[in-house]
């Protein structure tokens, strides 16, 4: 089993709480719009740590991390993109690459909304951990954990930023 801490958003936003709030977390995952070099460094200097780049990330993230990440852990594969939709409504430059092959899960950024669904056509958890930066239009910050273990998704936490 291993435990992961997800975010998104951070928009170049440091918060000690990160840190705190993953602690218990073997890996720390970053959906999108990091935002600076040093929010990405502290994250992987105190975790294993896998990101992608959003739209607002300049070229010295882009070089570090990639637009689409695909990869299994505990038996599960993973696809991570910062823009991606929802189920039933994914972003156009994701859509063939679930289809073709759907992962078990499928985690994006972009919206600064909290959603987690099950996609019952594609038998596929999404996850997008909403905002975890001060900048935008959300109203709450907010950070999720969960464990993989055998391929299976378990203990979902949704962590509120105050």
């Amino acid at each position: 089993m291993i435990k992961i801490g997800l975010l998104s958003d951070t928009h170049g936003y440091w918060d000690e709480k990160y840190l705190h709030y993953f602690d218990p977390c073997d890996e720390i995952w970053h959906a999108g719009d990091i935002g600076s070099l040093e929010v990405a460094r502290r994250l992987a200097a105190f975790r294993t740590f896998r990101a992608v780049y959003g739209n607002i990330d300049g070229q010295e993230l882009r070089r570090l991390y990639p637009q689409t990440l695909r990869f299994t852990v505990e038996g599960a594969e993973v696809l991570m993109k910062h823009i991606g939709g929802y189920p039933g409504r994914y972003d156009p430059s994701i859509v063939g690459s679930i289809l073709a092959r759907p992962p078990k899960l499928f985690i994006s950024g972009h919206s600064h909304i909290l959603k987690v669904k099950y996609d019952k056509t594609l038998g596929m958890l999404h996850i997008n951990p909403g905002a975890a930066g001060k900048y935008g239009f959300h109203k709450i910050r907010t950070l999720v954990r969960f464990a993989v273990d055998e391929g299976m998704f378990k203990d979902l936490e949704v962590i509120e930023l105050a």
